[in-house]
């Protein structure tokens, strides 16, 4: 059997569309957990990120804590936190979470610092206050790149978040993870490819965000 047939059966077996293992709630619950790590990352990577590459201060500490996070292997660090706390959803978030950081975090970084400096100094030449040109000058312009790395996490995330069955939660994974232990590789298939277009979705999503955030001047630089 091919590929395609796995495909075909997994989609077209209607008990997968229904019930507590259907696709529907798998999907829901994947979703779940990529908006709650990708939100925390963002909300520790985003100011750091703007602050340090406003300032341009503490870029070695950016590239230091980048390199020292994607260092990290997230499936060994899921299994450490769920030896030490126990099943749940923190042993899950915190490898999603240290994972989508980097990108995030660096990218911000280099976007803000990138920005050309003429219009940054005229804007501190008329009074304008940092945390003004912060966010009315500076990351307007560096919102495209700001986007890509926000981007990039996601899609690790949506990738990584799979991991979440290895500790008796849901998501897609379940059906990876299910399938591996059952033998059952019509499973495996449908659930990688499930993971594969929910990550196509992601880079959709990403860029109708970019076409409708982004200034029209600043995309077609």
């Amino acid at each position: 059997m091919n590929v395609l047939h796995f495909v075909n059966a997994f989609f077209g077996d209607g008990a997968h569309w229904h019930g507590y293992d259907g696709i529907p709630r798998r999907l829901v619950e994947h979703v779940q957990y990529t908006l709650m790590a990708l939100g925390l990352a963002a909300a520790i990577g985003l100011p750091a990120g703007l602050l340090t590459g406003h300032t341009g201060r503490g870029g070695n500490a950016v590239a230091f804590v980048a390199t020292a996070a994607r260092a990290l292997p997230s499936f060994g660090l899921l299994v450490l936190i769920a030896v030490a706390v126990g099943i749940g959803l923190l042993p899950v978030m915190v490898p999603l979470v240290v994972l989508a950081i980097p990108p995030i975090l660096v990218t911000t970084y280099e976007a803000v610092r990138s920005v050309d400096p003429s219009p940054v100094d005229a804007a501190r030449g008329m009074g304008m206050r940092e945390s003004s040109i912060l966010f009315r000058v500076e990351l307007p312009v560096a919102l495209p790149l700001v986007l890509s790395g926000l981007r990039s996490a996601a899609i690790q995330v949506v990738s990584t978040a799979t991991i979440a069955a290895y500790v008796s939660l849901g998501g897609i994974g379940r059906y990876i993870i299910d399938g591996l232990y059952q033998r059952d590789y019509e499973k495996v298939v449908g659930g990688a490819t499930l993971v594969a277009a929910l990550a196509l979705v992601t880079l959709t999503l990403f860029w109708a965000a970019g076409r409708f955030a982004v200034s029209p001047g600043v995309r077609r630089r």
